[in-house]
């Protein structure tokens, strides 16, 4: 089968609005939390994008019906397929698909309609249906940009949006589609989500730490990233040099405990995506890892690291949550672009704020300062709650 390529990039995160803006901040390890807008006197730590106009102009013909999380996706959407050089009518639109991860769907709509409904005693908007559904985003994206292939959105948790990339890329390859818009978004800094996610006791009150000895918990973000992926063929034929393939792609679940993952089903994972892909442990040379910044899921990410590549041959790791926040049902794309923005540029992110890293975790997870280095292939990780776990191999193109 083809080779499926990525030929464009789109983010809006806290980090940045367009390409340049979140390399930048990445590469700097710049984190960006704030405290929560929904919750002043909460004193929860967040990733909120600052956006001032930047979604003004987005082709959304029923504003008030779009939700949050749609805006974001209509937005990362539109930055990539600019990035693909895809123009209207210029691939046939039933051959483009839209696949989306989220995984909460219209949380701040949720949000609005309960406060009208059970606080003001107003009836909810005629809107709230189309606002709050799960597969809003996908609907608006395909809506925005004429795309009439498949389209749906994916929801698996925190990796959901890898999820989507990875079956996005299996249309792809399989040739049901020419192009696929696909990566994920999430809008979740609603003052009931905050709550809900506080009262887990896994919210950090100083930001996101991953790796580090004092890390104390995930700072819940906000976000989209989408990656435009082609037929390595269909590329080449309108004139676009692809640098990145999406070469395999991994999943499955735990099957255990419905919060504390697991190391074993991480590592099928991790080894399906490299058998998927055809490499072996040792040809990958970074890894984008989950790196939440909790106790356990760093742990245990680092335990499945070390059976899959070996103990003392983890490639050097890092996680970009440290500078983007966890965006939930997004963070998988954010961190794809990451990645492959890495791989094109040669340059591994740093894990941000690892002033100290936890003895116990014994990875390089090249602290504080980005690290020029040649990355031939590389693996994205997305560990979800439910034990559902999904992994990307991306390799340079040659």
């Amino acid at each position: 089968m083809s080779a499926v390529v990525v030929t464009g990039l789109g983010v809006v995160s806290p980090s940045g609005l367009d390409l340049e803006t979140y390399w930048a901040n990445l590469i700097a390890g710049r984190p960006n939390f704030t405290v929560a807008r929904a919750l002043p006197d909460a004193n929860l730590v967040v990733a909120a994008i600052d956006e001032g106009t930047a979604f003004a102009d987005l082709p959304i013909s029923v504003p008030g019906a779009c939700d949050r999380n749609a805006v974001l996706a209509v937005a990362a959407a539109g930055r990539a397929l600019a990035d693909a050089g895809i123009a209207p009518g210029s691939v046939a639109p039933e051959r483009i698909a839209v696949i989306l991860g989220n995984g909460g769907g219209g949380l701040t709509s949720l949000d609005t309609q309960y406060e009208r409904l059970f606080a003001e005693k107003k009836r909810p908007h005629p809107f709230s249906v189309v606002r709050a559904m799960g597969s809003s985003s996908a609907s608006w994206v395909s809506i925005a940009y004429g795309a009439q292939g498949p389209c749906f959105v994916l929801a698996s948790a925190c990796a959901s949006a890898t999820h989507a990339i990875g079956v996005a890329a299996q249309l792809v390859r399989s040739g049901v589609v020419d192009v696929a818009i696909t990566g994920g978004t999430e809008a979740p800094l609603s003052a009931g989500t905050l709550l809900a996610w506080n009262g887990m006791k896994i919210m950090s009150r100083t930001g996101c730490r991953p790796f580090s000895r004092d890390r104390d918990g995930l700072t819940v973000g906000e976000g989209a990233g989408v990656v435009i992926l082609e037929r390595e063929e269909h590329a080449r034929a309108r004139g676009r040099v692809p640098q990145v393939a999406v070469a395999g792609f991994g999943s499955g679940a735990d099957a255990g405990d419905i919060m504390a993952p697991t190391a074993d089903g991480m590592v099928r994972a991790m080894r399906a995506a490299l058998a998927d892909a055809g490499l072996s442990p040792a040809d990958i040379a970074y890894v984008n890892a989950h790196g939440t910044g909790t106790r356990a899921n760093d742990l245990t990410e680092v335990a499945a690291m070390r059976t899959v590549y070996g103990a003392g041959r983890v490639p050097p790791v890092s996680s970009t949550k440290g500078t983007t926040g966890h965006a939930l049902g997004a963070a998988g794309a954010l961190e794809a672009v990451a990645t492959v923005l890495a791989m094109t540029r040669s340059e591994a992110p740093p894990t941000a704020s690892l002033t100290e890293p936890d003895p116990d975790l014994d990875i390089d997870a090249i602290p504080l300062r980005s690290r020029a280095m040649p990355i031939g292939a590389a693996m994205s990780n997305s560990f979800a709650f439910g034990g559902l776990n999904a992994c990307l191999v991306l390799r340079r193109v040659t």
